[in-house]
């Protein structure tokens, strides 16, 4: 068992650190309080190639591997959420299904330009009354002949202004069980009848970008469906199993954030004529972010490990997002509680990172959804079958080869 990173990781990770340092922190403070994404923001990505970090080179990718890619989100992170959320969406849930589920052709249309990053991606499955209740959902497919025509509605759509392309789940058909019913389609966001729109007044993530699509009598070629009819819940899930890892490894990041914040402000700030560092409860505070780092570090790294190995993840990534992401919300708490009065203005950064945390617990499955998850896991009521389609395995030789 190694817990050394490669020389490759270590280079990947000083690069996404390097430019959050240098080129984000400077203005993130000032796009948070407009609620707007800094215009450079997407094409810096794409010119750092980190918009197909882990996408093999044959379809516009890096090549790297998904331990890679945890660490560039907890990079990402460290710095702000809105930059992980866009790895969140247009690698976790577009991009990899796409890997994972696509056809060739799929792959050098919509893949192989999202991993060059000449196009940004989305994905649509929230609507405005179906969340964790994916059953819910109302959107329709309607088959018509060489094509379907969607209608419907998706809601809490990151990145959905900023996106060419859109992975969208919709009803096709009525069945016994619900979730049977669903599929899974690949769509231009530039077609006929698509409406999109801003959401703002959020609580955090306000430097992103986050919305609804609406969608009337759009047409979509057979060739764009994702998967056979039918198979979208299952689809839907195992994009969640990769965008629930880059939730994580983010969530890692902003633990780390909270941590390095409140060492640095201990040793600033003085009372009763020491360093606040010194007195044991703001000590006990800093060693449960500390705790809580290496911990949330280790389950994502076990994730990650294990996607490489292509094997399935699903029990190990809720873990990994469901304590990752509390934890992040409780070292942000702290971190403002050790910086006192301060830290409740946005003079520093820990009021942003409490803000930015608490979406997390909400988002990519809910803290009561993955309790459940595990609860079912450890009893035995929760098994993960085999998907006609699994995630690759990382192989060096293949997903480095042009040809």
């Amino acid at each position: 068992m190694d817990f050394n990173l490669s020389k490759e990781h270590l280079m990947v990770q000083k690069m996404v650190r390097d430019f959050v340092q240098k080129e984000v922190g400077p203005i993130i403070k000032e796009y948070d309080r407009k609620q707007e994404m800094a215009p450079f923001i997407l094409p810096r990505m794409a010119e750092l190639g980190i918009l197909g970090i882990n996408i093999p080179v044959r379809y516009g990718g890096q090549g790297f591997d998904y331990i890679a890619l945890g660490l560039v989100c907890e990079e990402l992170e460290a710095m702000d959420s809105t930059l992980r959320v866009v790895m969140s969406v247009h690698m976790g849930l577009n991009s990899m299904a796409i890997l994972q589920w696509g056809t060739e052709a799929q792959k050098q249309k919509f893949l192989a330009p999202q991993a060059r990053g000449e196009k940004y991606a989305c994905f649509g499955l929230t609507e405005p009354n179906a969340g964790s209740d994916v059953a819910a959902m109302t959107s329709t497919a309607r088959r018509d002949g060489d094509e379907y025509i969607l209608n419907g509605e998706k809601m809490w759509i990151s990145l959905a202004t900023k996106a060419h392309n859109a992975l969208i789940v919709a009803r096709t058909h009525e069945t016994e069980d619900p979730h049977d019913g669903l599929t899974a389609f690949l769509m231009e966001m530039d077609r006929p009848g698509i409406k999109t729109g801003d959401i703002h007044g959020k609580l955090g993530v306000r430097a992103g970008s986050t919305g609804w699509i609406s969608m009337t009598d759009v047409r979509i070629p057979v060739e764009n469906r994702l998967g056979e009819e039918g198979e979208g819940f299952k689809i839907a899930m195992s994009c969640l199993d990769n965008g629930r890892y880059t939730v994580g490894a983010g969530a890692t990041g902003l633990i780390r954030a909270s941590l390095e914040a409140s060492v640095n402000y201990s040793h600033e700030r003085k009372t009763f004529g020491r360093e606040i560092g010194r007195h044991q409860l703001m000590q006990q505070k800093i060693a449960h972010m500390v705790r809580d780092y290496e911990m949330a570090r280790l389950l994502y790294l076990r994730a990650g490990w294990m996607k490489n190995m292509g094997m399935r993840n699903t029990k190990e990534t809720s873990l990994c997002k469901w304590f990752a992401t509390d934890a992040s919300f409780e070292a942000a708490n702290q971190a403002i509680q050790i910086h006192g009065a301060y830290g409740y203005s946005d003079e520093y950064e820990v009021e942003r990172y409490l803000r930015n945390s608490r979406g997390a617990i909400l988002y990519e499955g809910t803290s009561e959804i993955h309790q459940l998850m595990q609860g079912g896991y450890a009893l035995g009521y929760r098994k993960d079958g085999a998907l006609r389609c699994e995630l690759p395995a990382y192989d060096e030789d293949f997903w480095n080869n042009e040809a």
